[in-house]
């Protein structure tokens, strides 16, 4: 860290910043400010980044994690939603040359556009997510198929959990099967309330996700796969035969798709694993058009 430069993770530093800009904690677009520097470690360190990365981070605040991700010199990139921060951001990481700031929604880039790659080349995404948006931005930064090496993100400990869960437990849903479709997940460390100004009601959680070259099983129709497993989940105290026709399919042809997949129709979707909803995938789509 330049000595001349102050750490911003820590509570008098953010004090000061947003005394000097006359700013608040904006409770509409969720900000906590990070203030733990041991925890913007933790987040670097599970980047593991080089001066040879390019890092996508969403919602920089005011510049507590990007300073320290600027810090490994890798080129990063940071959207952030606030129409304020941006001004902030200019001042906070000013001795920085390596950080360029983006405003907008991350929902509405053109995320290849901004970070303007190199051929073949890979990113990663860092960031402490807003606890009302979290799924909606995971999942339109998977399903896009975009070329992301490494993905930590800061989230609510039970998002976290959701995440990394296996079949049969409570909080296994299509959170989980669409993370560990697209990335191996580990929890790298829990985050409780006092690190952050000002301090949430919940415990939140560092994950950690190595996204595949390929994901973790195949389907014929990755559409259909995840139409299945949206409709199994649904309504999860409907048996599958039940559930599946959410997916707006007949019963007949739930029940056939099921048979010749192996599964048991009594069964419920917290119950099958990755490899299952591949499997009943492709049954449904070898049914199908003979249906249609």
């Amino acid at each position: 860290m330049n000595a001349s430069i102050p750490v911003i993770a820590d509570p008098k530093v953010t004090r000061h910043i947003l005394s000097a800009f006359h700013l608040r904690a904006s409770k509409r677009l969720g900000q906590n400010f990070l203030v733990d520097a041991g925890v913007v470690r933790a987040i670097v360190d599970a980047a593991d980044l080089s001066r040879s990365d390019t890092v996508l981070e969403i919602g920089p605040g005011i510049g507590t994690l990007t300073q320290g991700l600027a810090e490994s010199g890798a080129r990063i990139v940071a959207v952030e939603l606030d129409k304020k921060l941006p001004a902030v951001l200019a001042e906070t990481l000013k001795g920085y040359d390596n950080v360029t700031v983006v405003p907008g929604d991350i929902l509405k880039l053109d995320i290849l556009r901004i970070l303007n790659l190199g051929a073949g080349e890979r990113f990663k995404v860092v960031a402490n997510l807003p606890y009302y948006i979290t799924t909606p931005i995971l999942m339109a930064l998977l399903e896009q198929h975009l070329p992301i090496e490494r993905m930590v993100t800061m989230v609510q400990k039970e998002v976290a959990v959701r995440m990394t869960a296996r079949p049969g437990s409570k909080d296994y849903g299509a959170l989980s099967v669409a993370v560990q479709y697209h990335t191996d997940a580990r929890i790298v460390m829990d985050v409780p309330p006092r690190a952050f100004m000002p301090a949430p009601e919940v415990t939140s959680a560092v994950i950690a996700c190595r996204v595949r070259e390929t994901p973790s099983v195949c389907p014929t129709d990755e559409k259909l796969f995840f139409r299945l497993v949206r409709a199994a989940f649904g309504q999860r105290r409907k048996t599958l035969l039940n559930a599946l026709t959410g997916a707006g399919l007949t019963k007949e042809l739930c029940r056939a798709g099921l048979a010749a997949a192996g599964i048991a129709e009594s069964l419920r979707g917290e119950q099958l694993s990755l490899a299952d909803f591949a499997r009943l995938s492709d049954a449904v789509g070898a049914i199908l058009p003979e249906e249609e």
